[in-house]
C-alpha cells in the first residue's frame, strides 16, 4: 500500500505551551547535525537550534588506579556484607580526589521571528511533515492567511525557512538570533544550572543578522541569518533585521561551532550569499536525500484513513478512552524513524536519550547510556533498513578504546575494555563513579550484539574483520580476567549489578530495608557474556580466523553456570543465594535471554521460555505506579517476544495514556501525574524525556554534572 500525505503527518492545533521548559513541545527537524525545534508561535515564533558537536561542562581528569581495591569489595560480597563492600571502590576514587563531569549538549541559540497581528488568531495549526523533514506554522488573521515553513537542509546545512502571507504587503516581521532562552537554566531534581555561556554579541546589518558566544573551552560558536529573497523593505536596528510591507520572506541561517567569531561569520555570510533564492530549489536536494532514508521501509496496519487526518490532539484523546487508534500507532512508528533520521547521519554523533533537541544548559540523561538506552534507540534502525545510521555509533565506540581499556585497567586490574553505563562525546572513561554504575560490568558486552547484528543485516566481511571481531575480542578478554571461577567450575560474576533494582530481601520494607544495588551474579552477566561469546565464535567462524582462540571462547562458555528458576516458577534475577527476587522495579534486565537477546526461545527450551515469561507476569502484581514511558516499551518488545501481542498493544496503550506529549515526545513518568508511572520526587514537570526516555533512578542522588 503506497502511503498517503497524511500517514506521514503530524498535526498539531496548538503550539508550545508549557510553562519554563517549551521545547519539549516543539516539533524538531534536523539533518542529523543541525537541529531545529519549532515552538509554533503565532506573535512570536522560536525555533530552538542545536548542534550534534556542541557540548560544554565536560570535565575528565585521570583516571586514578582503584584496582587494588577489588580483593575486599569481593571478600565481602562473598562474605555477604555487600553494604559495607558497596561503595569501597566508589570512596576511593573521592578519596584520590577524582572529580569527573560527563557534560551534556549546549542549546546553540534561539532564533525569534516576531509578526505583529491585526485580528485574534484563528485556524491556527502545527504541522510536521515527515517525509520532508518540513515543520508547517499557519493561521488566519482576519482575512490573511499566514504560513511559516521550515526545515534543516541535509545537502546544505542550512536551516531555511520561508514566511508567506496570501495578501500583498500584508507580511510584517522582526527577526533575530540570540542566546536560548533562559528559562531552560531549569534542569532535574529541582536545581538549576547557575551559568550561561559568555561574551555573547548580536549585531544586524542590512540582510544579515549575526550571533555568537564563547563555550567554557574558550572556543565560539553561533549562528548567522541571512534574508535570501523578500518582495518587502527590509531594514535593520543593532540587533534586529525588519520586513515591512512583504508577501513572502526566505531566510537562510547557518551555524558553527568550536570556531572563533572573527572567522567564521563572514565565512558563514559569504556562504549565505551564494544560496539559491527559491524555497522550493533549496528543498528538492534536501528532501531527495531525506527520503532516501526516511522512506526505505513503511508501515501498514490497516488503519483507517480518515484517521490519519486527525490532529495528534485528537488521536491521544481517542487513546485515553482506552484504546490506541491504530492511525496513532502507525504515526508513533514512522516518528521513532524520522527522529532517527533527522537526529544523526554517517560521520556525525550517535544518536543520545535527547536525540538533536535538548532545550536544557544542563540537560539531565543527555548523554549516551549503555545500559539499555542508546540500544533501545537504535533497535529499529537495521531491521528498518538504516544501517547507514548505524555506523556513528560503532565510530563513537572504536575511538574510545583507549579510555574502555584504562577504565578495565584501573577499576578492575583486567584486560580488555570496560564501558560505563553513561558517556559523553568528550571521553570514555569513567564519569560517574557512583557504586551501581562502577559494578555495572555489561556494556560492552551489549554494545558488541550491535557490531554482530549488524553485520548479519549487511553481510559486510569487511565489517566483520576490521570492526566487530577487534572489539568483541576486547569485550571477551575483560570477561577472561574478570569473572571468578567457583569450586563448582563455573564462574562468578563479582561484583555485579542488575540496573537498577535492589533485591528483594533489600527492598525497603523487607529484610534489612535498604536500597543495595551492589550484588553477585547478576543474570543479565551472564546472559551477555554468554550471547558475547557464542556470537564471537560463529564470528570467527565466519571470518576463517582466531581458529587458536575458539577452544578457550568455547570453554568460557561452558564455565557460565545455567539460568536458575525461583520458588514461583520465575527466572532468577541473581543466580546466587543471598539475593532474593524483587518484582518491584520497572527493568527486567534478567530477562536479556528472551529479549533483546534471542537465546531461549519456546522452541529451545520451553521450560526456561515459561520461567522468564513467568518473570515478566510477576513485574504486574505492583500495578503500574513503577512503570514508566521506556519501560513500557521495552516490556512491550519482552510480550512480542513471548507471542502475547495483546499485552504488547496494551503496553503501547498505557504509553499513549500516560508518557505522550501532543508532539508524540515520550516523557519518563506520566508527566500529568494521573497515578501511572513512577512518582519521582521532583514532580513530573522535571523528569521529562524525548523519544528515547531514560529513567532518573529515584533512588540515585548522582547528578551528570557534579560540582
Amino acid at each position: 500500500m503506497r502511503h498517503t500525505q497524511a500517514q506521514q503527518r503530524m498535526t498539531l492545533r496548538q503550539p508550545a505551551s508549557w510553562w519554563g521548559a517549551r521545547w519539549r513541545e516543539a516539533l524538531p527537524t534536523g539533518n542529523g547535525l543541525i537541529g531545529a525545534a519549532v515552538y509554533g508561535g503565532v506573535h512570536r515564533e522560536t525555533v530552538l537550534l542545536t548542534h550534534a558537536d556542541l557540548w560544554w561542562g565536560q570535565r575528565t581528569p585521570e583516571l586514578p588506579d582503584v584496582s587494588g581495591n577489588l580483593p575486599e569489595v569481593r571478600r565481602l560480597l562473598l562474605a555477604n556484607r555487600p553494604r559495607e563492600a558497596d561503595r569501597i571502590l566508589a570512596d576511593a576514587l573521592g578519596d584520590a580526589g577524582y572529580r569527573p563531569s560527563i557534560g551534556s549538549p549546549l542549546p546553540l541559540g534561539d532564533l525569534t521571528i516576531v509578526m505583529p497581528g491585526a485580528n485574534a488568531f484563528k485556524q491556527y495549526r502545527r504541522v510536521l511533515d515527515m517525509a520532508t523533514g518540513e515543520v508547517t506554522v499557519s493561521w488566519q488573521d482576519g482575512e490573511t492567511r499566514y504560513e511559516r515553513r521550515l526545515f534543516v537542509s541535509r545537502t546544505h546545512d542550512m536551516v531555511v525557512c520561508e514566511l508567506r502571507s496570501d495578501t500583498p504587503g500584508a507580511l510584517n516581521a522582526a527577526i533575530t538570533l540570540g542566546l536560548h532562552d533562559k528559562e531552560d537554566l531549569q534542569k532535574s531534581h529541582g536545581r538549576r544550572c547557575e551559568r550561561l555561556p559568555e561574551h555573547v554579541e548580536v549585531h544586524a546589518q542590512a540582510d544579515v543578522v549575526c550571533y555568537a558566544a564563547t563555550n567554557d573551552d574558550d572556543t565560539d560558536f553561533g549562528a548567522v541569518a541571512r534574508l535570501i529573497d523578500t518582495d518587502g523593505q527590509v531594514g535593520a536596528t543593532d540587533s534586529e533585521l525588519t520586513i515591512a510591507g512583504a508577501t513572502h520572506v526566505l531566510i537562510g541561517v547557518k551555524l558553527f561551532v568550536k570556531g572563533q567569531r572573527k572567522a567564521a561569520i563572514p565565512a558563514l555570510t559569504c556562504e549565505l550569499r551564494s544560496q539559491a533564492s527559491s524555497y522550493d530549489e533549496l528543498l528538492a536536494p534536501h528532501v531527495a536525500a531525506h527520503a532516501k532514508l526516511f522512506g526505505s521501509v513503511s508501515l501498514d496496519l490497516g488503519a483507517d484513513p480518515a484517521k490519519h487526518a486527525l490532529a495528534n490532539e485528537e488521536l491521544l484523546l481517542e487513546a485515553y478512552d482506552g484504546d490506541a487508534p491504530t492511525a496513532l500507532v502507525e504515526k508513533m512508528w514512522a516518528y521513532g524513524r524520522y527522529l532517527l533520521v533527522s537526529a544523526t547521519r554517517s560521520g556525525g554523533q550517535p544518536c543520545h536519550l535527547l536525540g538533536l533537541w535538548c532545550g536544557e544548559y544542563e540537560g539531565m540523561w543527555a548523554f549516551h547510556m549503555v545500559n539499555e538506552n542508546l540500544q533501545m534507540i537504535y533497535w529499529h534502525c537495521l531491521p528498518g533498513n538504516l544501517a547507514e545510521l548505524h555506523l556513528p555509533v560503532f565510530d563513537y565506540f572504536d575511538e574510545k578504546m583507549d579510555d574502555f581499556r584504562e577504565n578495565a585497567r584501573k577499576l578492575y586490574g583486567c584486560r580488555g575494555i570496560y564501558i560505563p553505563a553513561p558517556t559523553g562525546p568528550a571521553s570514555g572513561l569513567l564519569k560517574n563513579p557512583s557504586p551501581h554504575i562502577i559494578h555495572w560490568t555489561g556494556g560492552a558486552g551489549w554494545v558488541a550484539q550491535h557490531y554482530f547484528d549488524y553485520f548479519q543485516f549487511t553481510g559486510d566481511m569487511e565489517f566483520l574483520r576490521t570492526r566487530a571481531l577487534p572489539f568483541m575480542r576486547e569485550a571477551a578478554l575483560f570477561y577472561e580476567d574478570f569473572f571468578l571461577t567457583g569450586d563448582d567450575g563455573n564462574y562468578i560474576s563479582c561484583p555485579s549489578n542488575s540496573p537498577e533494582n535492589t533485591p528483594g530481601n533489600y527492598w525497603p520494607g523487607k529484610g534489612m530495608g535498604v536500597h543495595m544495588e551492589t550484588t553477585v551474579n547478576a543474570t543479565m552477566d551472564f546472559a551477555i557474556a554468554k550471547e558475547l561469546l557464542t556470537n564471537l565464535i560463529a564470528s570467527a567462524e565466519f571470518a576463517k580466523t582466531d581458529t587458536d582462540e575458539m577452544p578457550k571462547w568455547q570453554e568460557m562458555l561452558e564455565r557460565i553456570p545455567a539460568y536458575q528458576v525461583n520458588q514461583d516458577g520465575a527466572a532468577r534475577e541473581w543466580m546466587h543465594p543471598h539475593y532474593d527476587d524483587n518484582y518491584h522495579h520497572r527493568h527486567e534486565s534478567h530477562l536479556y535471554p528472551v529479549f533483546p537477546g534471542q537465546e531461549i526461545t519456546e522452541e529451545s527450551d520451553a521450560e526456561l521460555f515459561a520461567a522468564f515469561e513467568t518473570a515478566v507476569s510477576k513485574r504486574l502484581v505492583i500495578g503500574l505506579k513503577e512503570q514508566s514511558g521506556w519501560s513500557l516499551m521495552h516490556m512491550a518488545n519482552v510480550w512480542a517476544r513471548l507471542g502475547k501481542g495483546d499485552l504488547a498493544l496494551e503496553c503501547l496503550e498505557i504509553l499513549s495514556r500516560s508518557c505522550l506529549f501532543n508532539n508524540f515526545y515520550t516523557s519518563h513518568n506520566d508527566w500529568r501525574d494521573m497515578g501511572i508511572g513512577v512518582d519521582l520526587p521532583w514532580g513530573p514537570s522535571r523528569s521529562m524525556r524525548t523519544w528515547a526516555g531514560s529513567p532518573p533512578c529515584r533512588r540515585c542522588s548522582w547528578s551528570p554534572n557534579p560540582a
